[in-house]
């Protein structure tokens, strides 16, 4: 997939839990393990925003497109 989501590294560089973060995010952990293993088709604009507020990030620290 072209789309690598990023949510691993941001979660280590601030030692934060799948568990905490799924909860501040508002998102289940299982749709948190979607997203960070590549399987998810989309990410709402919301989902982004929010994900981006908690981690203090932009959007491109939690997405980036490689090559195939």
């Amino acid at each position: 997939m072209p789309i690598v989501v990023r949510i691993d590294v941001e979660l280590a560089k601030r030692k934060m839990s799948v568990g905490e973060f799924a909860e501040l995010v508002g998102l289940t952990p299982a749709n948190v393990a979607v997203l960070k293993n590549g399987r998810a088709k989309a990410v709402r604009f919301s989902t982004l925003e929010a994900m981006c507020r908690v981690l203090e990030c932009q959007p491109g620290d939690l997405l980036e497109w490689v090559e195939d």
